[in-house]
C-alpha cells in the first residue's frame, strides 16, 4: 500500500495551479509526519480535505520535499512510466530538430522532475539530481534502452543539485560501450563532445537558436568569445565567415578542445584560443589595444541563490563594461545570463548601464532564450532561465 501525505490547508493551490513541487511547511506533519518517509519513497498526494492529488516521491530532508510525478494517484513512477514520458518527449525532439542530437527530457518541462536527458545520436547522457530519481536508475536504463536503443548511457551524475540532496558524485557508463570520440552536430558545424569530463552532460544545447542567430551576422568580423568552453559560439562564428575568431576560457582542457573542435571543421587558421580568467583577460585585451566586432559573453551562472542578487548583478554589469571597452565603433554584443534568479529586465538594466559607462548608444535587437528541447513549464517559473540578448553598440 501505498503511503500517503497530507497538505495543510489551502496548501494545495499551486498544485491545482499545475506546479510540481511541495515544500516541507506545506504538509501536514501531524497527520502525516515527513520524517516517517524514507528519502526516494513515492506517495499519493492528498489535500486537507483527504482528496487525492496525485503521486509524488518524497524527500524528507529537502526544503522541496516532494515532486509531482503524474496526477493520477493509480500510477507509480516506474519503467512504464518512464517509457511513456521518454515517448512524449522524443516525439517533440522529433519535430523539431532534423537530427538526434538535443535535450531529450528537460525535468520539470517534461513532467520528469529531477532528471535530464541529452542525447548525442546513439549516445546518451544522463543526470540524476534528487533522491527519487536516483533510486529508479535501473528503471530509467531500462526504459532508455526500450524507447531508443542506444549505445551507451552515461550517467553525468556530478551536479550540486545532487549535493543538496544528500547524494554523491559519480561519473560512471551505465549501459553499453562509449566510442572514443562522442561527437554532435550543430546549426551545421561538427563538435567532440566530453561527456565524461566536460561541464555538465559536456554541452550546452539551450543556446542552439541564440547561436543560429549570431551565426547570421559574423561574416567578415573579428569575434571574441568569452567563457568559450569547447567552441560553441566561436567554432561556429569561424565557421560562417568570421575573419578571425579568439577563445578565452580559464580552463586549460576546455581550450584543447575549441582547438580539436576548429581542426575537427578545417577552421584551425581561423580560431585561436587565450587562457585566462575572463575579467583579468578582458583588462589584457584592452591594454593590448585589441579591437572586435562581435563580442560573445555566456558566462557561468553568477547567480545561484536568491541572496546572490545583488553581487550577481554587479558582476554581469562589470563583464558587460569590460567587454564593451573591446568594441569598434559599430559592433556587436551577444550578452547571455544562465542565472534563473536573473530577471530579463535586471539584464536589460546591466547591460544599458554597461553602455552609457562607456558613452555609447545601445540597440536591442535580439532577445532570445532556451530552445525548445528546454520546455518551460508555465507553472514553473525556474524552468525559464536562460537569457540572451543582441544588442549593436555604436558611438556618436
Amino acid at each position: 500500500m501505498t503511503e500517503r501525505l497530507r497538505l495543510k490547508k489551502n496548501a494545495d493551490r499551486r498544485l491545482k495551479a499545475g506546479h510540481l513541487w511541495l515544500y516541507s511547511n506545506e504538509i501536514d506533519i501531524a497527520t502525516t509526519p515527513l520524517k516517517d518517509f524514507e528519502p526516494g519513497a513515492q506517495a499519493v498526494i492528498e489535500a486537507a480535505n483527504g482528496k487525492p492529488m496525485g503521486i509524488a516521491y518524497v524527500n524528507p530532508h529537502s526544503l522541496i520535499c516532494a515532486r509531482i510525478v503524474s496526477r493520477d494517484v493509480d500510477v507509480r513512477l516506474d519503467r512504464s512510466l518512464f517509457v511513456h514520458r521518454f515517448k512524449q518527449a522524443l516525439s517533440l525532439r522529433e519535430r523539431m530538430f532534423a537530427k538526434p542530437f538535443y535535450r531529450l527530457v528537460y525535468g520539470e518541462g517534461d513532467l520528469l522532475p529531477g532528471l535530464i536527458v541529452d542525447r548525442f545520436d546513439d549516445v546518451l547522457v544522463v543526470q540524476l539530481n534528487t533522491v527519487g530519481m536516483d533510486r529508479l536508475r535501473e528503471e530509467i536504463v531500462a526504459a532508455l534502452e526500450k524507447v531508443l536503443a542506444p549505445r551507451a548511457i552515461v550517467f553525468k551524475n556530478d551536479s550540486s543539485g545532487r549535493r543538496q540532496e544528500q547524494l554523491g558524485d559519480e561519473v560512471e557508463v551505465a549501459y553499453g560501450e562509449l566510442p572514443d570520440q562522442v561527437l554532435l552536430e550543430e546549426n551545421g558545424v561538427r563538435f567532440v563532445v566530453p561527456v565524461l569530463d566536460g561541464q555538465k552532460t559536456g554541452w550546452f544545447f539551450d543556446h542552439r537558436a541564440n547561436r543560429a542567430w549570431l551565426n547570421g551576422l559574423v561574416a567578415g568580423k573579428r569575434v571574441l568569445d568569452v567563457f568559450s568552453y569547447v567552441g560553441g559560439w566561436g567554432v561556429q562564428a569561424a565557421a560562417h565567415g568570421a575573419s578571425e575568431v579568439l577563445c578565452v576560457d580559464s580552463s586549460a582542457q576546455a581550450l584543447e578542445r575549441v582547438a580539436e573542435n576548429a581542426a575537427l571543421n578545417g577552421l584551425a587558421e581561423q580560431v585561436a584560443v587565450g587562457e585566462g580568467e575572463a575579467f583579468e583577460a578582458l583588462a589584457a585585451l584592452k591594454a593590448e589595444g585589441e579591437q572586435f566586432d562581435v563580442i560573445v559573453l555566456d558566462p557561468p551562472a553568477f547567480i545561484k541563490r536568491r541572496k546572490d542578487i545583488p553581487n550577481g548583478e554587479r558582476a554581469y554589469s562589470r563583464l558587460n563594461r569590460e567587454a564593451i571597452r573591446l568594441l569598434g565603433r559599430d559592433g556587436m554584443l551577444l550578452s547571455a545570463s544562465c542565472s534563473m534568479h536573473l530577471a530579463p529586465e535586471r539584464l536589460m538594466e546591466c547591460v544599458r548601464g554597461a553602455v552609457r559607462h562607456q558613452d555609447r548608444h545601445g540597440q536591442v535587437i535580439y532577445q532570445g532564450h532556451q530552445g525548445p528541447d528546454h520546455p518551460v513549464h508555465p507553472a514553473i517559473p525556474e524552468t525559464a532561465y536562460l537569457k540572451a540578448m543582441g544588442v549593436r553598440v555604436f558611438r556618436n
